[in-house]
């Protein structure tokens, strides 16, 4: 498999307040947040629009387990079936299974001191 991850897909950390984070970052530091934070563009190698989202969740979010961590990366993958069987093969645990949405496919697995990761097959159109 050529390319296993492309860019990083988001940042996603737990916040006592989320709406008071969001208006901390739009007001001292420019961020264009929404109701899910903050996403930003730019263009991959091939001059592609992509996507970067920066979301703060609230502090009891279950979203990140097993995790025990305050935070979950996500990263951009190309064909995520197949990296998801690549890494299977490679003894890394996957946790639950492909999800779709209209703008990509997610799965997750844990990383060597047991993050759990957030792999994304993004549609960056959808957000066009």
């Amino acid at each position: 498999m050529k390319n296993r991850v492309t860019g990083i897909g988001g940042l996603f950390f737990k916040s006592k307040d989320p709406k008071a984070a969001k208006a901390w970052y739009k007001k001292h530091l420019g961020f264009n947040t929404d109701d899910y934070g903050c996403t930003f563009w730019w263009k991959d190698k091939n001059g592609k629009d992509c996507s970067t989202q920066w979301s703060p969740f609230p502090e009891d979010t279950r979203y990140y387990q097993p995790s025990k961590k305050e935070f979950m990366f996500n990263y951009r993958v190309e064909n995520l079936s197949e990296l998801l069987a690549v890494l299977k093969k490679e003894g890394v645990t996957i946790i639950g299974d492909i999800e779709e949405y209209d703008y990509g496919k997610f799965g997750w697995i844990l990383d060597n001191d047991g993050n759990k990761i957030e792999l994304w097959e993004p549609i960056d159109d959808a957000f066009l």
